[in-house]
């Protein structure tokens, strides 16, 4: 009996037609999509990340973390699976640009505009200090705090990894700004335990051509000039000096702007005392004190208390009194406030652009570039 053997069936595929089957089911990735991969291997400034293209991804070791890193084990380990985002096309050898940074900076910026929402204070270590103001971390966010929003009597190169309590000015990631306030922070705390009303024993800390400021306790209050007496005033410093002691009374507390609005006038028993016997006001500080309350009680019922000439006594005057006494004073703290510390984030911003060691074009500055910048 013969043994008949069927010859094998030729079969016609090639390796371009198994390399068309690859691409018929091949992923397209695009810049910005956020994929997962698995670390394939680490290199000295950098890794491989396998998220199944034809050939392995690449991540640089400053797109590794949204904090400077110095080797790649810190923030990979081998074969661990996690989401990177897709920073550039395919290169030459069809090597994709991965980022983990990018990722975390997304999710920080998602995460300090919810903060802000809910008006939270947060608590930060200062880790440099320029000519403006200091600079924090906030969920990994660089943060400036102006000089104008840090209430301390200490020199701001003593602030130096002292954590402080804050409060968010502004929070725009368009433009990679983060301004925070330590004053409106404090301040907030110091409103819980104060009264509009009350009166306080303060310090002169700093005087301007439209008011005295008054340290009250460790925060800062704006006695405006319009405030002082009710008899007209060239300059506050006609009347006051640089830490003199003064008793005044709280005629506004602005949580929303951190701000104590300050007034020596309606502690006056006859207009014009601050300016003529200070001490006589301050004798009488709390009588006086006790009147504006009640003033300010049969205003808010709509009633009218007849006092004598030059005390404001209607539910239109108390009004009147409260705008007039702050309006100047928040316009200009505003500006001082804000004006130099948007400058000198813009310089910093403009000059971590240029610094950027990565092939990739990111906004985002590199830390030890960023601090030997500021010194």
């Amino acid at each position: 009996m013969t043994n008949l053997k069927t010859p094998a069936k030729e079969v016609g595929f090639t390796h371009e037609d198994f390399a068309a089957l690859l691409d018929k089911y091949d992923y397209h990735f695009s810049p910005g999509d956020i994929v997962a991969g698995t670390v394939f291997s680490l290199e000295p400034r950098g890794a491989l990340i396998d998220i199944g293209a034809k050939t392995a991804a690449y991540i640089p070791i400053q797109e590794m973390s949204i904090n400077r890193v110095e080797n790649p084990g810190e923030v990979l380990q081998s074969n661990e699976t996690r989401e990177f985002f897709i920073l550039t096309d395919e290169n030459e050898d069809g090597q994709l640009t991965l980022s983990i940074r990018r990722i975390e900076y997304m999710r920080a910026w998602q995460r300090v505009r919810q903060l802000q929402a809910e008006d939270a204070t947060v608590r930060s270590q200062v880790f440099a200090t320029n000519r403006g103001g200091a600079l924090v971390r906030i969920e990994g966010l660089r943060g400036f705090i102006p000089g104008s929003h840090i209430s301390t009597r200490k020199p701001k190169e003593d602030l130096l990894n002292e954590e402080l309590p804050l409060k968010f000015l502004e929070v725009d990631e368009e433009r990679n700004r983060l301004v925070l306030s330590h004053r409106r922070a404090l301040v907030e705390r110091k409103m819980n335990r104060l009264e509009v009303g009350e009166v306080v024993i303060g310090a002169v800390r700093g005087l301007k051509p439209y008011g005295a400021f008054i340290d009250i306790g460790g925060v800062s209050g704006l006695l405006h000039i319009s405030e002082i007496s009710h008899d007209h005033i060239e300059t506050p410093s006609s009347v006051l000096k640089v830490n003199d002691e003064l008793k005044v009374m709280i005629i506004d507390l602005d949580a929303d702007r951190g701000r104590i609005s300050l007034s020596t006038k309606q502690l006056e028993p006859e207009p014009g005392a601050m300016v003529k016997n200070p001490q006589m006001v301050y004798d009488q500080a709390e009588e006086m004190a006790a009147k504006f309350r009640e003033k300010m009680m049969a205003a808010q019922r709509g009633e009218t208390i007849v006092e004598a000439p030059g005390v404001e006594a209607t539910a239109e005057a108390v009004e009147v009194l409260e705008v007039e006494a702050t309006a100047e004073a928040v316009e200009v703290l505003e500006v001082e406030a804000t004006t130099e510390a948007v400058e000198i984030l813009e310089e910093v911003t403009v000059e971590s652009q240029k610094t950027e060691e990565t092939t990739v074009q990111i906004a985002k500055v590199d830390e030890e570039k960023s601090e030997a910048a500021l010194e």
